[in-house]
């Protein structure tokens, strides 16, 4: 722990030689709010009309932590949420985007705070915080220790968390540990008259309401800072100033930090000295203008995105650049934790507004841009998908037609099947790696045993050998997706040919246009399956597959996952090149089984060993059929079923690994996990 300044407390950290401390394992901890928002969906409803709510994490500080670790630092949280589902949904999504949550100390007598949004119009945004004696507002000086800080190259902390004696005492504590190990300190002002109770407790919209008493003692924190971010309001209310001039020249005659003045559409203003006699004397660092749809959290935005750049030592120019379009890609946006922007996406989105800022009125319009919003954050790695399919609709009904069973017994099969997976990855040690393809069907309840266990789960949506290609639930696509989790990836198989008659490949293509949308809406994975029907009057050449696949990209579909059938080593070779090229970002490949042999399967195995893009297999018949047969016929039960189910699935898992071992000892090149972070142009034919 660094002791070499020990400032009094009055003294800001910026007195020390350099901007801040060498070897700090953090970037940034930031202290405050941690909450669930549940923002409208129906845009321009009164709050009491809304009919339905999306879940995101909330919270200004948490806000900024998110934005900060999407941006790449290594943020920190420090905070406390309930013992219940709303906390652990917040400190799992924190900890996905690699925000550190060790110190997220969960609170058993208190919930997780909530807090409802609506978006009535372009200025009008009701909310109300549901904080009374929240989990957040609890957090303690017992709850982190002076090395946790120290750790820390600098620490946030927002206005509300003066607004009580408990957070209060707890923010000073955090405070004076920052201060004596050269800690930076960062304060984002965030007023809210309500959470200061100032307003009624259902008047969470009002943003600005004058108190002395507010203003004293946010004056009494001041001194404490290097860093203060605030709004016209939030300065007016720190200086405790009518005039923003006077309120910013109170602000500087007690504190020397740099001072960011947001100021909406216009960008902001940097006063790092004396505060000028007019404000039109800073310089002002202009924003790119785009039509709002929701201020809501534009703020945390700005703050991420200005401290994605401070913390790195950059130039402020260059930070109040980042800060500006954060804040511009949030505003256009729906919610505010998942809206803040990657680096690719606020790389492309400066360049295209430089070049074209008309067009970049409306970032949420951009086709590159919305994809790289859902494909450049960090997810879940998939080293490799070693899955059983079991989404069969026809083979089934066939089967239990074949052995005289009650249909309703394949719900029960398909049960089973889910238990003989879980006891394939306890005995395997297989966890983040294991796959299964459930239908809603007949497998409803195996689909909700399955979810939730950390595996790949593929549902279908095709009506089975439909072609032109028909949606199992009817063609308005979308609307079955609401209901689906978000873990569940979207698979459709399309019988699809480059060279079939043009009437039906325009309906394919329609159908799985309509199918890309409605997924890039839900939020949900696509997985297409890729067969081109065998049928004579159409040319059989090895490429079919790469073509098809070419045909798809050139159309603007990029889906996250293909399943494809067997190929020889110099297709996979093509195929690789052709998703490097037009999608770094895709997940990769799976191979499919149809009903080959178990020997036939090794042999393409082996020919996928070598793929950069392969990354499994989700075989079906070749693993359920003996066994399903017997099972429905009476002739096995439970237990045998779920032997012989394993022992197949569990023979190709190690006839695949044998394979891609062998590719590796050979000098193949086994796919690494993750997507490639370049940014891609989309290509339209």
């Amino acid at each position: 722990m660094d002791h070499s300044s020990t400032s009094s407390g009055t003294t800001p950290a910026s007195a020390d030689s350099g901007r801040f401390a060498p070897e700090r394992s953090r970037d940034i901890v930031c202290l405050g709010r941690l909450a669930v928002d549940l923002y409208a969906q129906q845009v321009g409803a009164r709050l009491e009309d809304v009919s339905s709510f999306a879940k995101y994490l909330g919270g200004s500080s948490a806000n900024i932590a998110f934005g900060c670790a999407r941006l790449g630092l290594a943020s920190a949280m420090l905070a406390r949420v309930g013992n219940d589902h709303m906390g652990r949904f917040l400190t799992e999504t924190l900890a996905k985007e690699g925000c550190d949550v060790s110190h997220v100390r969960i609170d058993h007598e208190r919930l997780t705070a909530l807090v409802l949004l609506g978006l009535k119009d372009r200025d009008t945004f009701p909310l109300i915080f549901y904080r009374e004696n929240c989990a957040d507002m609890a957090v303690d000086e017992a709850d982190f220790d002076e090395a946790f800080i120290a750790s820390s190259k600098a620490l946030l902390i927002t206005g509300t968390h003066f607004s009580t004696e408990q957070v209060n005492r707890t923010s000073r504590r955090a405070l004076d540990y920052a201060r004596r190990n050269r800690v930076r300190t960062v304060l984002d002002i965030d007023y809210r008259p309500v959470l200061w109770g100032l307003t009624g407790k259902a008047d969470g919209e009002t943003r600005f309401i004058a108190s002395e008493g507010v203003s004293a003692h946010l004056q009494s924190m001041l001194p404490l800072f290097d860093l203060v971010i605030g709004t016209e309001e939030e300065f007016r209310i720190a200086g405790g100033k009518t005039e923003l001039a006077d309120a910013l020249a109170a602000v500087r005659a007690v504190t020397p930090a740099t001072l960011v003045l947001k100021r909406g559409p216009l960008g902001c203003q940097i006063i790092d000295g004396a505060v000028p006699a007019s404000l039109d004397a800073a310089p002002l660092h202009g924003g790119v203008e785009v039509e709002v749809l929701n201020v809501l959290g534009a703020g945390d935005a700005f703050a991420s995105g200005f401290l994605s750049g401070w913390l790195r030592d950059e130039p402020l120019e260059a930070c109040a650049r980042a800060a500006n379009a954060s804040g511009a890609l949030v505003v256009s946006r729906h919610g505010c934790a998942p809206a803040m922007p990657t680096p690719a996406e606020l790389d492309y989105f400066l360049r295209e507004a430089k070049a074209d800022p008309q067009r970049m009125r409306r970032p949420d319009l951009d086709a590159t841009l919305a994809r790289l919003h859902r494909v450049s954050p960090a997810r879940k790695p998939w080293r490799e998908v070693l899955g059983f399919a079991f989404d069969h609709r026809n083979q089934f009904f066939e089967l239990a037609q074949q052995t005289g069973a009650d249909e309703a017994r394949i719900a029960r099969l398909k049960g089973l099947f889910v238990e003989a997976v879980a006891q394939t990855e306890s005995a395997l040690s297989l966890q983040d790696r294991i796959g299964v393809l459930i239908d809603d069907r007949y497998g409803q309840d195996a689909l909700n045993a399955a979810t939730g266990r950390g595996w790949w789960i593929g549902r279908p949506v095709e009506l089975p050998g439909s072609v032109p290609l028909v949606f199992d639930h009817g063609r308005s696509i979308g609307t079955s997706l609401i209901a689906w989790p978000q873990e569940h990836v979207v698979k459709c198989l399309v019988q699809f040919h480059p060279d079939e008659p043009i009437e039906q490949r325009l309906e394919q293509e329609a159908q799985l246009r309509a199918l890309y949308d409605a997924a890039q809406a839900s939020g949900h994975e696509l997985l297409l399956e890729v067969i081109p029907p065998k049928h004579a009057h159409l040319p059989q050449a090895p490429d079919i597959v790469y073509r098809a696949l070419k045909r798809l990209y050139n159309i603007g579909i990029y889906p996250e996952w293909w399943k494809l059938e067997p190929m020889d080593a110099a297709q996979w070779q093509a195929v690789d090149a052709l998703i490097a090229e037009r999608d770094p970002y895709c997940r990769g490949v799976v191979l499919l089984g149809l009903s080959a042999g178990v020997e036939q399967l090794n042999e393409g195995f082996r020919a996928a060993a070598r793929s950069a893009t392969c990354r499994g297999f989700t075989v079906g018949r070749t693993i359920f059929h003996e066994p399903s047969h017997a099972w429905l016929a009476g002739d096995i039960g439970d237990d045998e079923l779920i032997a012989r189910v394993r022992h197949t699935f569990e023979t190709l898992i190690a006839s695949w690994r044998a394979a891609r071992d062998a590719s590796a000892g050979n000098g193949g090149n086994p796919p690494a996990a993750g997507a490639s972070n370049h940014v891609h142009q989309e290509q339209a034919a």
